[in-house]
């Protein structure tokens, strides 16, 4: 089993690392393509800012590579936000595997103090459709940082509420996506990584 973490300009790679390593998988973190491309799970994780980071991976040809991949793929935090179609950080086009949009979150008028922006901390996920998600897990916590969502759409496998509902995962063919951090989301994280990895 090879797996491949894509190297880029974003934190929080080694992280996934070390979730794999604990798992008894060893991944290579990689922007090589011929290893990225003969690996048989790849993984686009990555906390950033949106388009800083689509500059990096045009110029480095990594945004076509990502596209054109035909085994699993898992993005991850800004990795799913940069798979959709278009992000309101820096009004940025992304990747368009799938087509729902980035948004920032509002909070809603008086609410400031309540709901704050970033989304940071512990949440629950629902409604599960997809391989990586056992049905076990509805309703158990998961990770959050992020100040930009995913809405609802045909593309959504898993939801979470924070002001209102938001896609905590994706799915689309061989492309899977979670808005939350599994290697920070201790038992059900795992659990999660070990489903994609078993794909």
């Amino acid at each position: 089993m090879k797996v491949a973490i894509i190297k880029y300009n974003a934190g929080n790679i080694m992280s996934v690392d070390y979730a794999l390593q604990r798992m008894g998988v060893q991944a290579t973190v990689t922007a090589d393509e011929k290893k990225i491309r003969a690996a048989d799970k790849v993984i686009f994780p990555g906390v950033g800012e949106a388009s800083t980071t689509m500059a990096y991976l045009k110029a480095h040809k990594l945004d076509s590579l990502i596209r054109d991949l035909k085994q699993p793929v898992l993005g991850i935090c800004l990795g799913m936000q940069l798979m959709c179609s278009f992000s309101e950080e820096g009004n940025t086009d992304c990747l368009g595997i799938f087509e729902e949009k980035v948004k920032r979150f509002i909070p809603e008028p008086g609410m400031e103090n309540i709901t704050k922006v970033p989304h940071m901390g512990w949440n629950t996920i629902f409604d599960l459709k997809s391989a990586i998600f056992d049905p076990s897990i509805t309703n158990k916590y998961v990770y959050f940082v992020h100040s930009y969502y995913v809405s609802l759409g045909k593309d959504t496998a898993a939801t979470s509420n924070y002001i209102f509902p938001f896609s905590a995962g994706l799915h689309k063919n061989n492309f899977y996506a979670t808005q939350f951090h599994p290697e920070k989301s201790g038992k059900v994280g795992a659990e999660i990584l070990k489903n994609f990895i078993k794909l």
